[in-house]
C-alpha cells in the first residue's frame, strides 16, 4: 500500500518557495493535489485596476476593514457553499494547515465587517516579500473587491514585491490580474521570498497607499 504524504506547515512553506501549492479535489477528499501552473496569475502591485464605481465605494467606506482579526472565520466563509459552487477545494485538512500557518505568522487575512458581521474578505500566505492569495468571499456587494484593494495597499506599504493569485478569473482580470509564464514567475518568486517585508506597516503608510485608489 503506498504511503500517504504527511503534509505539514513546514512542507507547505517549502512548496510555496518552489512555486507549488496544494488544493483539494473536493470538500471530503483526504488527499491534496499539488499544482505549479505553466502560466501563473499575478496582480502587479503597481497595476491594480480600481474602476470608478469601486472608487466611490471606497470613499463611502461602507465596511470596517481589519487585518488578521478573524483568520479562521475568513477561511470558513471561503469554504462555505455558494450559488454555483456547492463544493470546495478548501478541505478540513487545508483549513487546519493554513490556520496553523496563521498562528506561526505566515497566514494573513483581510476582513470586511458591516454592523459587526463578517461580510467579505480574503486570506493568503506571506513569505518574505511574496504574498500568495488563496481565496476570497463576499456576502455584500463589492466586499471582496474592497478587501483586495486594502490588501494591495498594505502590501505596497509593507514592501512586498509579488502578489500571486495562482490563477486568473474574470473578477481578478477586471482588477488587473495577468498571467505570466512559469519561468518568469519562478524568477520573481526567488527574489521575493528572500526579501524582507512586513504585513503590518504603519497605519499612516497604508492610508497613504489607499488614497491612491480613492482620489
Amino acid at each position: 500500500m503506498p504511503m500517504r504524504l504527511v503534509v505539514t506547515p513546514e512542507l507547505l512553506i517549502a512548496a510555496y518557495r518552489q512555486g507549488a501549492f496544494p488544493m483539494g479535489r473536493g470538500r471530503d477528499d483526504p488527499d491534496l493535489v499539488w499544482l505549479s501552473p505553466l502560466r501563473r496569475g499575478v496582480i502587479p502591485l503597481d497595476g491594480l485596476h480600481v474602476g470608478r464605481s469601486l472608487r466611490k465605494v471606497l470613499r463611502r467606506a461602507p465596511f470596517a476593514v481589519t487585518a488578521d482579526r478573524d483568520f479562521p472565520g475568513v477561511v470558513s466563509a471561503c469554504a462555505a457553499p455558494a450559488a454555483g459552487r456547492e463544493d470546495t477545494w478548501i478541505t478540513p485538512q487545508i483549513a487546519r494547515l493554513y490556520t496553523d500557518l496563521h498562528h506561526r505568522g505566515f497566514g494573513h487575512s483581510i476582513e470586511c465587517w458591516a454592523d459587526g458581521t463578517l461580510v467579505g474578505g480574503l486570506y493568503g500566505i506571506g513569505i518574505g516579500a511574496a504574498f500568495f492569495g488563496e481565496s476570497m468571499f463576499s456576502r455584500r456587494t463589492e466586499a471582496s473587491k474592497v478587501a483586495l484593494v486594502h490588501l494591495v495597499a498594505r502590501l505596497r506599504a509593507g514592501g512586498f514585491h509579488l502578489l500571486d493569485t495562482q490563477f486568473t478569473t474574470a473578477h481578478l482580470r477586471g482588477m488587473g490580474a495577468v498571467e505570466i509564464p512559469r519561468p518568469a514567475y519562478l524568477k520573481a518568486l526567488a527574489r521575493a521570498v528572500d526579501t524582507p517585508a512586513t504585513f503590518f506597516p504603519p497605519e499612516e503608510a497604508i492610508a497613504a497607499e489607499l488614497a491612491r485608489f480613492t482620489g
